[in-house]
Parts: structure tokens; C-alpha cells; sequence
């Protein structure tokens, strides 16, 4: 079974649909989002319409926690809190109630998918925790791979016997090692912060237990005149670039 993995949308609907597009084009069974589909973006609306249309299983990010459960804000920086109290007001009551559904995390096809932190956390950052946390909840897991967004970068740590391996998931297939454990990043579709500009995604391929990564170019120019005619922060424009 081939599963493709988005991340981190952030109501960037020109470049989901060009993700869409891609995975249109492949032998893949499924799609799962690892959360943020809302938030900076111009578009949260339209994202999470379509993410409804095509079927495609998500868990909650910090951005729905926090839209939902509105103590949260403070977790965030003054742009990103703008930006939250913005996006509110694009989403219709069915995408608000359908965003408060939304699980912590899911398991299913032996892995497990959660946007922040294993087992459960949508805040907590990969970077932020200690090789200890990382050892002993690796060790904790029952699934073998964990798939994980939140950092929109294209981290992988691995666990056996011997210990931790941290590394990058490079462009193209990636092979894992059946007798290890992995947490693997997925990148970001709306917000890549991996000094590459193109959406990125994941195709699992649970049969030659392969991660590969696909790049995506979107249109920015047209997403940065979207955020600016929308009123957000111009930072989460300028940080398309």
C-alpha cells in the first residue's frame, strides 16, 4: 500500500491543490494530514472544504487546538495570534465543527501519525526534546514508524539496540530498516521552512517500507498577494520566499 502524507497546509490553497495534483498522478491508496491545515494562509476555508471533499483523514495541529481552545494563544508569537484570530473569521460554523472533531493522533497501517510529538502532542516541537525523551518514547511506541509535522522540515530519527540516528530525509526514496524504529517529519505543503521554497510531502510505500519525498513548486507570488489582500501579517508572506 502506497499512503501519501501532507503536513502543515496553512490555508495555502494554491499550493494544496498542486499537491493534490501530484498525488492524483500516482498509484496511492490514501492521505493522511499530520494537522495545520489552518492558520497564515489565505485560504483556511477552501482548505479544509477540500480536505472534506477528497476524504483525507487529519489530526489536530497546535493551530486547530488553539482555535478551538482559545487559552492556547498565548503558546504563540503576536504575528502567529494575529494571524489565528484572522482565520477564525474566514472559516464557515461546518469547518470550524469539523476542525473540533479532529483527533490528537491516529494509528493505522501499523504507524502512527501525530502532528507534534509522539504519542499525543500537537504543541511539542521535534527540536525541543531531549535524546532521552526521544530514547525512551521511541522505546515506548508500539508502532515502528511515526509520522510527524510541526518543524516543516524534513527531519527522520531512527532507534535500535544500538541507540539514536538523527539525519534528513533526503529528495527522492528513502529506505528504512525494518529492525528500527523511526519518528519521521513530513515536511510542509503551505509553509516549507526547509531552505527549499517547493511544497514537500511523503509517499510511505508499506510494502518496500520506503518514505519519498516529493517537491511541489506553487505559484508564491500569487499566495503572498492572497495573504497581503487578506489582512494577515506580512511576515507569513514574506516567508514563502
Amino acid at each position: 500500500m502506497k499512503v501519501a502524507i501532507i503536513s502543515d497546509i496553512h490555508g495555502n490553497m494554491d499550493a494544496f491543490e498542486r499537491v493534490l495534483a501530484d498525488i492524483a498522478s500516482l498509484p496511492v491508496e490514501d492521505i493522511i494530514s499530520l494537522g495545520d491545515n489552518i492558520g497564515y494562509g489565505p485560504e483556511p476555508d477552501a482548505v479544509i472544504k477540500r480536505i472534506q471533499q477528497q476524504d483525507i483523514t487529519s489530526v489536530q495541529g497546535n493551530h486547530e487546538l488553539a482555535l478551538i481552545e482559545p487559552s492556547y494563544l498565548s503558546w504563540f508569537n503576536k504575528a502567529a495570534r494575529q494571524s489565528l484570530k484572522a482565520t477564525s473569521k474566514l472559516l464557515s460554523g461546518q469547518s470550524i465543527d469539523f476542525i473540533s472533531k479532529l483527533e490528537t493522533h491516529l494509528t493505522t497501517y501499523g504507524c502512527r501519525f501525530v502532528h507534534g510529538f509522539p504519542p499525543n502532542c500537537p504543541l511539542t516541537y521535534l527540536f525541543q526534546v531531549s535524546e532521552k525523551k526521544v530514547l525512551k518514547t521511541l522505546k515506548n511506541l508500539s508502532e515502528k514508524r511515526c509520522f510527524i509535522g510541526h518543524t516543516h522540515t524534513l527531519d527522520l530519527i531512527s532507534y535500535d539496540r544500538q541507540g539514536l540516528e538523527y539525519g534528513y530525509l533526503k529528495k527522492g526514496r528513502n529506505k528504512l530498516d525494518a529492525r528500527r524504529k523511526y519518528i519521521i517529519s513530513a515536511g510542509s505543503v503551505g509553509q516549507p521552512r526547509d531552505g527549499n521554497n517547493k511544497s514537500k510531502y511523503l509517499i510511505w510505500d508499506s510494502v518496500e517500507d520506503t518514505v519519498e519525498v516529493k517537491y511541489v513548486a506553487f505559484d508564491i507570488a500569487a499566495v503572498v498577494k492572497k495573504i497581503q489582500a487578506a489582512g494577515l501579517p506580512q511576515e507569513h508572506a514574506q516567508r514563502l520566499w
